[in-house]
């Protein structure tokens, strides 16, 4: 069984035991978190739309960390412009517990 669920602008396949990070959430560590924006469910047949209305995934927030640096790097030739920039994105680890469809 798995579900697709909606969170931080992205969508997610999810099953239960998962472990995923998504988009920083302002939840403390041991805490549960539920997401309520389920887009389709699988059992054995696909549902979506009103079939999925009350359904929704119930995970643990595991930890909160910073993802690997990216370099942004500007150049314009024949100028002298150059800029680096770097940037670590925000995450929330979370384990999927139940999917209540």
């Amino acid at each position: 069984m798995y579900a697709i669920i909606a969170t931080g602008g992205k969508q997610y396949k999810v099953s239960e035991g998962d472990i995923i990070r998504v988009e920083k959430l302002d939840v403390e560590d041991g805490n549960t978190v539920t997401f309520d924006n389920v887009i389709a469910v699988s059992n054995d047949s696909l549902k979506v739309g009103a079939d999925v209305a009350n359904a929704s995934v119930t995970a643990t927030v595991m930890g909160q960390g910073r993802s690997k640096k990216v370099i942004v790097y500007k150049y314009k030739r024949k100028t002298g412009y150059h800029k680096k920039n770097g940037h670590r994105q925000a995450y929330t680890q979370v384990k999927i517990d139940k999917i209540n469809a």
